[in-house]
């Protein structure tokens, strides 16, 4: 799971998402994510590692870890490549890592 940058060039709606999925150890990203205005497709331009903000590290031991993504913020269903049409989400506590 990474964190993506995304750009729509038809609506020129920029957005980010911490629920990019990439082929391990790469950028190569599995699934697009959708314009929430024209419901075009679109892979990130970028994509980075989730850091955690106390010591900008993408995999860190800090006790709390404050990432640059809200965990209270929900995840747009409808847009995401992943679970679009799935009963379970992203986000939700099961964890999809074991199963690609």
């Amino acid at each position: 799971q990474k964190y993506g940058y995304y750009h729509c060039k038809d609506c020129n709606i920029r957005w980010e998402s911490a629920y990019v999925w990439c082929v391990q150890g790469t950028n190569k990203v599995y699934f697009r994510q959708f314009c929430r205005t024209c419901q075009k497709s679109y892979n990130p331009y970028r994509v980075e590692g989730i850091t955690c903000q106390s010591c900008k590290q993408t995999r860190c031991t800090c006790p709390v870890k404050m990432r640059h993504v809200d965990p209270k913020r929900p995840h747009r269903q409808d847009l995401c490549g992943r679970c679009k049409g799935k009963r379970l989400s992203c986000d939700s506590t099961f964890s999809f890592k074991y199963i690609i």
